[in-house]
């Protein structure tokens, strides 16, 4: 536990070196805080931009609260994931290229505490970067339009927070299974599009896929209730973490020693 825990301070450390401790929450802060001030301002925004007919009048129907944070959260499925992509595609396969991976691996160090510790500091930069983002996205839809209750705030976060584990999980295995971080993210990315596009595609069937927890939370602001499905989906998302963990444990120690 001991050997566990200096890992994951070298990789806390190592973020801190890297400013991804900066970059990652600033960059989630401004796309939760965007979603809300455009919505508000949108008619003085149409107005300004002009090329309107003389005498227009520029009617949009006030979203409600529940909307604007759904839209909101729409934002981290697509800027969000890229960014925890490009964070975490790199997170194995560079330190394997330059051969950091090897020194430290030379020492005993066994390759689950390698691993797991580096999953483990991802997962904490990007639930707090997505904490402080959504947390943003929130108070000023509150502030703007009308306050959301805390508990279905903190509901939609957790399962919508439990899909971005699963994100983070794939591109680490292809991390681990990978030489290249730009080839790993990129298959990461195209893994993460097709998970998602057959699930919408297919939701009546595929209602338990850990992709469909991002309609949940989004059901949960606009129903004040969880959906009957969530708990299953929420486990089978669970499973993929840990399936995923274990598969990124095994490949990287067969391609290390074979390497």
């Amino acid at each position: 536990m001991n050997q566990w825990m200096t890992l994951l301070q070298k990789e806390i450390v190592e973020m801190w070196r890297n400013f991804k401790w900066i970059w990652v929450p600033i960059t989630f802060i401004l796309i939760g805080v965007q979603q809300p001030i455009i919505t508000y301002y949108m008619p003085q925004i149409l107005d300004l931009a002009g090329g309107l007919p003389e005498g227009a009048v520029i009617n949009i129907p006030t979203p409600t609260a529940g909307e604007v944070l759904i839209q909101g959260l729409g934002q981290y499925t697509t800027l969000g994931v890229l960014i925890i992509v490009l964070s975490t595609m790199g997170i194995i396969a560079a330190e394997r290229k330059s051969g950091v991976a090897a020194m430290i691996l030379v020492k005993p160090v066994s390759y689950r505490s390698f691993v797991t510790a580096k999953w483990a500091g991802a997962l904490l930069l990007m639930w707090f970067s997505f904490l402080i983002g959504y947390l943003t996205t929130w108070y000023y839809t509150g502030v703007l339009f009308e306050w959301i209750p805390v508990e279905d705030f903190f509901q939609s976060f957790f399962f919508y927070g439990l899909w971005l584990t699963v994100i983070l999980t794939i591109t680490l295995f292809f991390s681990a299974s990978l030489l290249v971080p730009g080839l790993a993210g990129f298959i990461s990315l195209a893994v993460v599009m097709i998970v998602s596009l057959v699930s919408n595609t297919l939701s009546n069937l595929l209602e338990w896929s850990p992709s469909q927890l991002t309609s949940y939370a989004s059901k949960i602001l606009l129903e004040k209730g969880i959906p009957d499905d969530t708990l299953p989906a929420s486990l089978i998302a669970a499973c993929c973490i840990v399936i995923l963990l274990s598969l990124s444990v095994i490949i990287f120690k067969k391609k290390e020693l074979a390497s």
